[in-house]
């Protein structure tokens, strides 16, 4: 095939993929629902410890990133969190987040492969405006599910931290209960009869993305057009290509090279930092990577995987990836004409 139809095949690919996947949207200080499911219906935890560990996990990366948890709900096979960010993008946290539960549970069940279903939902909610009712309707999730009648003696949500019968390090709860306009008791009784209230409450699809307008938005017209005004308007995104290219020239490499069936270790380096990078850079899935370099996305995720491990055990292969990493933002920025 001639280079010129290769790279035609491969702008289509890129193409495609940005009509279906809008970027992320990051303002500091943004309030977000985030919904995690287990890949293919599968369950997330499988005992009370697994759960106290992502307890654990949870706790930690909020304090490493900067984020405030105000409410969450572990269901048998999903989660959902009201999480509002600092300065750090919540796609951060989330990797390493889901990366270390899916560890933990791999260990325990001595397995591998995936937990989670792709990429996590996380839709950025006008606090002004919903967050009571996001709170209130992440609580209910057991009700709605018919698990429980009874949400005091459901005790895998932040329900009862609200009603002062348990403490939860990684939760904040006074800017909820703030908004009842008491303080103690008092306002945690305000909580309990809003909680009642939305007993009959269903399921709202646009807690989930699917209300009118930008599925990564909830609120009214001014708030979607004050979050949209504070995007970078002359943002320069990576590519798929920008990437492969940038990796080749890190480890001397020919495109043909990382794109073989050669298991050489340089080549085998190379396809997981690419594949670390548009994950990083939110810029295409590892399956669509894994297609331009001849490779599944079983293959992608599994080598990225293992990347990961070793980064963490070797700072010499942590700070060349971070270094490419930062040579490409810098890339970015200079195009985009911005100060990195």
């Amino acid at each position: 095939m001639g280079s010129g139809l290769q790279v035609d095949k491969l702008s289509k690919l890129i193409y495609h993929h940005r009509m279906a996947r809008k970027p992320r949207i990051h303002i500091p200080g943004a309030l977000y629902h985030v919904i995690c499911r287990g890949n293919g219906g599968q369950p997330l935890f499988l005992s009370d410890d697994d759960r106290n560990r992502f307890y654990l996990l949870l706790q930690e990366v909020s304090c490493r990133y900067g984020y405030r948890i105000h409410a969450f709900c572990l269901m048998p096979n999903h989660i959902h969190l009201a999480l509002q960010v600092g300065d750090i993008p919540l796609s951060r946290g989330m990797q390493n987040l889901s990366f270390r539960y899916t560890r933990w549970i791999n260990r325990q069940q001595k397995r591998t492969g995936h937990l989670f279903q792709g990429r996590y939902k996380a839709v950025m909610i006008d606090a002004n405006s919903y967050l009571l009712e996001l709170v209130r309707y992440i609580h209910l999730n057991p009700v709605r599910a018919g698990m429980t009648k009874n949400l005091e003696k459901y005790s895998w949500s932040s329900h009862l931290a609200y009603l002062g019968k348990e403490i939860v390090p990684c939760l904040t709860t006074d800017w909820v209960l703030e908004q009842f306009g008491e303080r103690g008791a008092k306002a945690r009784l305000a909580y309990r009869n809003f909680l009642l209230d939305g007993l009959r409450e269903g399921h709202r699809p646009e807690f989930h993305g699917k209300g009118k307008g930008d599925s990564r938005l909830l609120g009214d017209d001014t708030f979607l057009d004050r979050c949209l005004f504070r995007l970078p308007r002359a943002a320069v995104r990576l590519t798929v290509l920008d990437v492969v290219e940038g990796v080749c020239r890190e480890y001397g490499l020919a495109e043909s090279a990382i794109k073989s069936s050669s298991q050489n270790r340089k080549a085998s380096e190379a396809r997981a930092v690419a594949g670390w990078l548009v994950r990083e850079f939110e810029c295409a899935t590892l399956s669509e990577v894994g297609k331009l370099l001849n490779r599944d996305g079983g293959s992608m995720s599994s080598a990225v995987r293992r990347l990961i491990e070793r980064m963490q055990e070797s700072t010499e292969v942590a700070a060349r990836v971070l270094l490419l990493k930062a040579a490409l933002d810098k890339t970015t920025c200079q195009l985009g004409g911005q100060t990195p």
